[in-house]
């Protein structure tokens, strides 16, 4: 009975689990939207091909930038699964075959990322992003990640009107169609000055958007 005792009243913080997090200082922050992803929609097939390739330039981009000692965010979708957390819907993406199955492999978050779920297409509408980003001081965002033109445009513009500069990385995006994710690029280039040259374009940082309007 005193063994059943003490292992009631032991402290649920022994849990590493719930051991606190302690925010990186991350001047320059990778996120990656709704990369962990089934693509269970009618039209999926018609993104797949590019969604491929996508995470292919993201995994590499992704490799050099943590290198560099970058932060890595994930702000995933949860699709309509309440009941489920982001360690589930990880699960079953990697359990699918073919490229859905292979994108979830490549692009699984590491031990050091950072993981939220977000109800709506852009990545700040209703989540913690914007605090976690003030926390780690982000001025710089590099948003990569499925769908050009819609998560990616929608989570792009709030992160400029935020006062964030933007990089989005043409090659690490996909959409429908070349022309939808052309057309995105170029509305988020064009209103919201958002630089959207090729992860290939350099191996250096990429230019803060107030080099980018001159």
């Amino acid at each position: 009975m005193a063994s059943h005792d003490a292992a009631v009243k032991k402290p649920v913080t022994s849990s590493r689990r719930l051991k606190q997090t302690a925010f990186p200082h991350s001047p320059e922050v990778l996120l990656l939207v709704d990369v962990i992803n089934p693509l269970d929609f009618p039209t999926a097939q018609d993104i797949l091909p590019s969604a491929m390739e996508a995470a292919k330039a993201i995994a590499k981009l992704k490799a050099r930038h943590t290198r560099r000692g970058m932060s890595c965010i994930y702000a995933n979708d949860n699709y309509g699964t309440w009941h489920s957390e982001f360690r589930d819907i990880l699960a079953e993406c990697c359990k699918l075959e073919g490229p859905r199955g292979e994108m979830a492999l490549l692009l699984s978050p590491g031990p050091e990322d950072l993981v939220i779920l977000k109800p709506q297409h852009s990545a700040f509408h209703s989540t913690p992003l914007q605090h976690l980003l003030t926390k780690m001081k982000a001025k710089k965002l590099i948003i990569v990640g499925l769908a050009a033109d819609m998560c990616v445009m929608l989570t792009a513009t709030d992160a400029r009107m935020l006062g964030y500069d933007v990089w989005v990385p043409k090659d690490c995006t996909a959409a429908e169609s070349v022309l939808r994710k052309d057309n995105a690029l170029q509305q988020l280039e064009g209103c919201s000055s958002v630089r959207c040259g090729p992860r290939t374009a350099s191996a250096a940082d990429p230019p803060s958007v107030a080099q980018h309007k001159k």
